[in-house]
């Protein structure tokens, strides 16, 4: 199930990076578990990473090669997190790297490992090793939607998008997927993100960039409240196109860049929600009229983790006294209730501390019908705001997790 998410497989190539896949049988065997994407020479590498103290060993590792070499490979399996592993795990996933290493001819800190699945079991190596030969077989600059269905775990559908954009007659191309379905929570909201473009950036300049779309998107969006062992998300830029390097934030281009890649994150941190564990509806919940930011992320989580108010989205329920509660009851201090007001779309349900006068159950079980809604909160007391994505909690999404290992 999910909710108004397609199919996307209209990716444009990302000249400078090549993908190959294969089915290792980790857990699925009707589709493959396994991708690698190749890297050129000229291509910068940033990435942004669960803040999960158990992170995962491949967690550990890519952010350290990441730090010591140019990228060249990406290496990714899902089916086994290899997560809450020890010593053994991580040299699992230093094998790895060296195996795809020595395949390529290239260093062993040019490759990054990428897992995600069942947190505690080791991986399967032979299994994984097996199927290396075959992911590097069928390299190719076509195949994102083969990679974008790779990644998936629990994902009832593929996520992916990609555009083009024209800037001093240079047309430039950015591609990007990701999976996540439960588990997901900043920070970082289980979740994998891969963003590709053929523009040429400077190391700086890209991480920079990673980290405050990374921020705007995959670190605004909620599931369940559990944030992973294994989150990941990297941005590539490949060098390919012949437009000159961005190197500076005055750059007239560094704003332009920016504007289009973060429709992208966006776009791929959303489907993520859509697509989440038993979701029936998507929710937008957006907090206004802050003393700061942190208080309208704290009043946002706090409404979108309260178990009442995602089971009443499910039912369809205008139970508006659950999200008057959980306002109430987040962190922020010296709360004002008769300043602040709350709507259900366009339906204002709570004003000057109570029911708003001209709220009806009909107007607001209207709202809760709907498979996508916003829930807007006005705090009045300054000029913060901060938008959150979340979904309702449904039978499935227990039934999902209660199953998960079976």
């Amino acid at each position: 199930m999910s909710v108004n998410l397609s199919v996307f497989d209209a990716f444009h190539q990302i000249n400078g990076l090549k993908i190959g896949f294969s089915n290792a049988g980790i857990k699925q065997t009707e589709r493959q578990d396994l991708v690698v994407f190749e890297l050129a020479s000229t291509a910068t590498t940033a990435g942004i990473f669960t803040q999960n103290a158990f992170c995962a060993a491949p967690v550990q590792i890519s952010k350290a090669h990441l730090q010591q070499a140019r990228t060249q490979y990406l290496v990714i399996n899902t089916g086994n997190a290899n997560a809450g592993t020890g010593e053994p795990g991580y040299q699992d996933a230093m094998a790895i790297c060296q195996a795809l290493a020595d395949a390529k001819g290239v260093d062993v800190t040019s490759v990054l490992p990428f897992s995600t699945g069942v947190i505690g079991e080791r991986l399967p190596m032979e299994k994984i090793t097996a199927a290396m030969p075959g992911a590097l077989s069928n390299m190719d600059s076509q195949n994102w939607f083969e990679a974008s269905r790779g990644i998936m775990t629990t994902d009832t559908l593929p996520k992916g998008t990609s555009t083009q954009f024209e800037y001093q007659g240079n047309t430039f191309t950015i591609s990007g997927i990701s999976k996540g379905a439960g588990m997901i929570k900043p920070n970082m909201a289980t979740m994998l993100g891969f963003i590709a473009t053929d523009a040429k950036v400077s190391k700086e300049i890209l991480q920079s960039i990673c980290l405050e779309l990374g921020e705007k998107s995959f670190n605004r969006i909620t599931i369940d409240g559990d944030t992973s062992t294994n989150d990941s998300c990297m941005l590539i830029a490949t060098g390919a196109n012949e437009a000159p390097e961005l190197t500076d934030k005055n750059d007239a281009f560094y704003e332009v860049l920016k504007d289009q890649l973060e429709k992208v994150f966006i776009c791929l941190a959303q489907a993520i929600v859509r697509d989440g564990e038993g979701a029936t509806k998507f929710v937008s919940i957006n907090v206004s009229g802050c003393g700061n930011n942190a208080e309208a992320l704290d009043i946002a989580y706090t409404v979108a983790h309260s178990p009442l108010v995602k089971t009443a989205l499910f039912a369809s329920d205008a139970n508006w006294g659950r999200i008057l509660a959980a306002v109430g009851r987040s962190n922020v201090k010296d709360i004002k209730v008769d300043d602040i007001q709350i709507h259900l779309d366009e339906v204002c349900i709570v004003e000057r501390g109570a029911r708003a006068q001209s709220y009806t159950e009909e107007a607001g079980s209207a709202v809760m019908a709907q498979d996508e809604l916003s829930i807007n909160i006005h705090m009045g007391r300054g000029d913060a705001t901060e938008t959150i994505w979340t979904t309702d909690l449904s039978h499935d999404y227990v039934s999902i997790n209660a199953d998960y290992r079976s």
